[in-house]
């Protein structure tokens, strides 16, 4: 029987199997599916085997708990999909060269299995990435309105303050209602982004980058008195085009001149300048933060970093940043000022005059 055969010649077929492994290309064979993987494979094939003659209800539950096993110990539906092949092939020629032929029946049964165990990986892997993709999406719509609630209270705070006349506008409470707005303001644009990014919902068209600088300095004037912080920003010549989803684009900045605001020393300066050359546009935001804290410019960019103590905030702005940026064919970056501040810079492809 072919059951029987596999257990008998288990060490020999591991062994050729292995070798498979490791002579294939693509998908790379790891250590631990060298190691593990193909020991596993077999026997869960010889497993199938013998459940064959058990109701299909077995074999479905067999096959998904092998397929979580498998996913457990990190190992891609690609790795599943050619282990399995591999060990099989193996098992074929072992067979015809110790003239053990299969028969059609065993053969057939054989076969069943291995598609059971693929069927069964690949439906695993796609209930445990669905359950982490809906736990994921509900942790991260729990901080966002966590972090929504805290801005709205304290706005709805200095609101209730200002609204029975103890307290001016024009005091600190007028700029914490401020504040507190801006903020919500910029969660709700991060938000916004980061659908339009996860959902495709992006186009890039032709962008006037003379435009889309002009809107965001509009936006970013609103918190220009925070703080007695200045803004500059040099008119951008006529002509200069980029593709570039607006939405994304207007966001980016948006998140650039905000943190910008945010860590620049009271009273400071910002600048947002833009330089074109005949290929490339390079939208640059220098502030006067006093320069980034040692090993932190290559942290900068990833989700829940945050840029100094200063710990308000989800930390999320960078990264949709730069998903965005780089989405749209470019490239977001920082160079260090140090002592000074930081200049984060946007490079996007020129596109030729119309």
């Amino acid at each position: 029987m072919l059951h029987a055969f596999l257990t008998t010649n288990t060490q020999e077929i591991i062994l050729r199997a292995r070798s498979k492994v490791a002579a294939r290309t693509t998908p790379v064979p790891t250590e631990a599916e060298l190691k593990n993987g193909v020991p596993l494979f077999l026997g869960q094939l010889v497993d199938r085997l013998r459940l064959a003659t058990l109701d299909s209800e077995a074999i479905e539950a067999s096959a998904a708990v092998h397929g979580g096993e498998l996913l457990a110990m990190g190992f891609t539906v690609s790795q599943v999909i050619h282990g399995y092949g591999d060990v099989c092939q193996v098992v074929t020629e072992l067979a015809c060269e110790m003239d053990a032929p299969i028969t059609a029946d065993e053969f057939n049964t054989f076969n069943g299995c291995l598609d059971d165990a693929i069927a069964g990986a690949v439906t695993e892997y796609e209930r445990q990435r669905d359950a982490s993709v809906a736990h994921e999406g509900v942790e991260r719509l729990g901080v966002l309105a966590h972090e929504l609630r805290n801005r709205l209270s304290v706005a709805m705070l200095a609101f209730t303050m200002l609204q029975s006349g103890t307290v001016g506008t024009g005091g600190s409470t007028g700029a914490m209602l401020g504040r507190s707005l801006r903020a919500l303001r910029a969660l709700i644009n991060n938000s916004l982004a980061g659908v339009r990014l996860e959902s495709g919902l992006g186009k890039c068209q032709r962008v006037s980058v003379s435009e889309i600088i002009g809107e965001a300095v509009v936006e970013a004037a609103l918190g220009a008195g925070a703080g007695g912080i200045s803004l500059t920003a040099p008119p951008v010549a006529e002509g200069i085009y980029v593709h570039a989803d607006p939405q994304l684009l207007l966001a980016a900045l948006g998140n650039l001149l905000q943190n910008a605001f945010k860590f620049s020393r009271p009273h400071g300066h910002i600048s947002l300048r833009t330089t074109a050359t005949a290929e490339r546009v390079v939208i640059e935001v220098e502030d006067e933060c006093g320069g980034l804290p040692p090993g932190k410019r290559e942290d900068l960019f990833r989700p829940f970093e945050q840029r100094s103590a200063n710990r308000t905030g989800l930390g999320l702005g960078l990264s949709i940043c730069r998903k965005g940026v780089e989405a749209m064919g470019g490239k977001i970056g920082v160079r260090d000022l140090p002592g000074k501040g930081c200049v984060f810079y946007i490079e996007l492809p020129r596109l030729a005059a119309a």
